[in-house]
């Protein structure tokens, strides 16, 4: 059985951000393209509302951040020092440019909660090597962008998940696991035990969990 070490937010941005428009969900053999836009009400919001359920988890809780530059980074930072029930930050930095990648993930350990640096699955080890020597604890897969064609034939541009991604998955954990020189947080297809297992065995200190959650997540318990 698998023992639950962490609840992941949604994204949290420091102002409110309203949902995409138009399709949001695409579906391919082996998985689904998701483009939400990121809804959410705003940090501050989000601490009003959701504190409550943290407690109630009893699991530590790592809130996932999407800034539009380190001054946000560091501002959300020190709000959320304050907050017990924060175990840890997860940084998006799969929008970040190279030159981003140190000076936000410095902003983001300005506070003294643990930093990890989430870049998208198939990246180079080389950006969650350069985040680890900024000061991140871990470094996770997050997933890939890719495009697919929506109502109408129109490309409709968005975040990949499903069983399709594991060989990909697995080949990026065991190359980041090889060289960042800090815990790596597995993900990517992993829908099964047997995943779960490969993805360990290719290096993964952790898994993080998606759309198995959504649908079957009692497979994860064989």
């Amino acid at each position: 059985m698998i023992s639950l070490g962490g609840w992941i937010t949604p994204a949290v941005s420091l102002s409110p951000r309203t949902p995409a428009r138009g399709p949001r969900a695409v579906s391919f053999p082996g998985g689904v393209l998701l483009h939400t836009g990121h809804p959410n009400p705003g940090l501050s919001a989000v601490l009003r509302g959701e504190r409550a359920s943290w407690r109630a988890l009893g699991l530590p809780v790592i809130v996932h951040l999407l800034a539009r530059d380190a001054r946000e980074l560091e501002r959300m930072g020190e709000r959320l020092e304050t907050i017990e029930e924060v175990g840890a930050i997860e940084l998006d930095l799969g929008e970040a440019t190279p030159d981003d990648v140190s000076s936000w993930t410095r902003a983001a350990t300005r506070s003294q909660i643990p930093v990890i640096a989430q870049f998208p699955l198939g990246a180079s080890a080389d950006l969650p090597t350069q985040a680890v020597q900024a000061g991140a604890a871990a470094v996770s897969v997050g997933p890939p962008r890719g495009s697919l064609p929506g109502p109408g034939g129109r490309l409709l541009e968005g975040r990949l998940y499903g069983p399709s991604l594991l060989p990909l998955g697995l080949r990026t954990v065991e190359q980041w696991a090889d060289r960042v020189g800090a815990p790596v947080l597995g993900s990517g297809g992993v829908t099964s035990s047997a995943a779960r297992q490969a993805m360990l065995d290719a290096g993964a200190s952790a898994i993080l969990f998606d759309t198995i959650l959504w649908t079957e997540p009692e497979l994860l318990l064989d």
